[in-house]
């Protein structure tokens, strides 16, 4: 990392999903040996959000670490006496130095020279037919082997790494957000089928005998079959282990206190509180959202998922999103680009049935809310579906009989599904903001000038993004 150019520095902060960190270190022309050399107060200087600083100073003090460590090891097993080098030179430092080739591999990927033909269809920016895919997870598959020195057991942040380089290089491949979870599943397939037939690798024998190796596999081993044998097996702790040892009381009392109708929040909030580092180490290995919400189903209530949000970032996100609406609600509605809008048209003809202040404020938030992709130009069926079914897989709100005082209704869905009953307009967008921080999931670029306008202000960033 000593030797890194402000390139190869800001392709590493692009892997890491810090991406919005890259204008600042090439205009600071922030190389390999300057990050290495960043202290508290450059960090920053450097980065506005909380949440960015410690995950960018975890990552050096890790790598720093990890270098030392090795550094250590590496002069003691020079200088050490025979029968201590001995010692040393077994299955410890083997696992040591397993770990840190893995830290290597990670940080210095690049995507491989694909052929011809399929330069040529990324060039013009095509979405692949399946054959194509096909020919794209081959050959990211057989560069991960060459990579991995003839492994076919990659680990989940291997995977992770591969196909977050694959996006950032061609971004039209993320499908609306969720091309991670498929291109990720496809390669992960790719490498079933290329072991399924091997019967003379020792590797591959040695973890079919371990995990087992049959069809019709319950999903805790066909987990299992996915990890990788020695280091990366304890590296990559799978959520279906989670539900043994002290870990899994505290999941264990989550989940029946679920399904209970009085629960006890201040036990909850601290048992969420001793379970978040499980809780973000599954959502950052994009883990699926419905293992995360078996094992941790107060996510699913709106409080849970605002304080969340806050643990991560030291924002109330549901008092921010209140004075947003509160601020800006009459500048949205008296906008030109939302005066034949149906929302707005369906605003003024409830407008003329009430009378109360009250409600009358209640229902132009609520416009200002719903109007807000219109406002930027967005895609507003990847914000909310008002009165017909959710069709994306992203976060979304779903509304109905959005004026209607007695018998409006929001909910937040994610893949689908939903998530969430919410109260009023207030607590669905801060709940769509929140679900996306929280699940880190990552925001569709149809909707994005919508979802930067709020994070802007909910951060409160010193230059915020402003309406058209």
């Amino acid at each position: 990392m000593e030797n890194w150019s402000v390139d190869q520095v800001c392709n590493w902060l692009r892997q890491r999903n810090l991406g919005e960190l890259v204008p600042k270190f090439r205009e600071e022309e922030v190389s390999g040996a300057a990050l290495l050399a960043l202290n508290d107060r450059m960090v920053q200087q450097l980065v506005k959000k909380i949440g960015h600083q410690a995950v960018l100073m975890d990552l050096i003090h890790k790598y720093q670490q990890q270098k030392s460590g090795l550094e250590s090891l590496t002069n003691c097993r020079e200088t050490a006496s025979p029968k201590f080098s001995e010692v040393i030179s077994g299955k410890n430092l083997k696992s040591f130095f397993a770990r840190y080739k893995t830290l290597q591999w990670t940080s210095s990927y690049a995507l491989p020279d694909f052929p011809y033909d399929v330069k040529c269809l990324l060039a013009e920016k095509k979405c692949p037919d399946h054959s194509m895919r096909i020919r794209i997870i081959e050959f990211l598959q057989a560069d991960m082997t060459k990579y991995l020195e003839g492994s076919l057991y990659p680990n989940s942040q291997q995977y992770n790494i591969v196909v977050n380089a694959l996006l950032q290089a061609y971004p039209f491949l993320d499908e609306d957000g969720n091309g991670f979870f498929l291109w990720k599943r496809a390669l992960k397939d790719r490498f079933k089928y290329v072991r399924r037939p091997i019967e003379d690798d020792e590797q591959v024998l040695r973890n079919k005998c371990k995990f087992g190796h049959r069809r019709g596999q319950t999903r805790k081993s066909s987990f299992a079959e996915n990890k990788p044998d020695d280091v990366q097996v304890q590296a990559e702790e799978e959520p279906v282990h989670l539900e043994g040892g002290a870990m899994g009381v505290h999941i264990k009392w989550l989940k029946q206190e679920y399904m209970k109708t009085q629960r006890n929040w201040k036990e909850v909030d601290n048992r969420m509180n001793v379970t978040i580092e499980v809780r973000r180490k599954m959502i950052g290995e994009k883990a699926p959202l419905k293992e995360i919400l078996r094992l941790f189903p107060f996510l699913r209530c709106p409080y849970q998922l605002f304080r969340e949000f806050q643990l991560l970032t030291h924002m109330d996100i549901y008092k921010k999103t209140v004075e947003i609406l509160e601020v800006y609600s009459e500048n949205i509605l008296s906008l030109y680009v939302v005066r034949n809008n149906p929302i707005n048209i369906m605003l003024q003809e409830n407008l003329k049935h009430h009378t109360e202040e009250d409600i009358l404020k209640y229902m132009k938030m609520t416009a200002a809310c719903l109007l807000l992709p219109d406002v930027f130009g967005d895609d507003s069926s990847l914000f909310a579906a008002v009165n017909e079914e959710v069709k994306v897989v992203t976060p979304v709100l779903e509304v109905k009989n959005p004026f209607n005082v007695n018998s409006c209704e929001f909910a937040l869905y994610v893949e689908r599904e939903e998530l969430a009953q919410l109260d009023d307009c207030t607590m669905a967008l801060a709940a769509l903001v929140a679900a996306f921080h929280v699940f880190d999931i990552p925001c569709p670029k149809r909707i994005h000038r919508t979802l930067s306008f709020l994070e802007s202000l909910v951060f409160e960033v010193r230059s915020p993004a402003s309406l058209p």
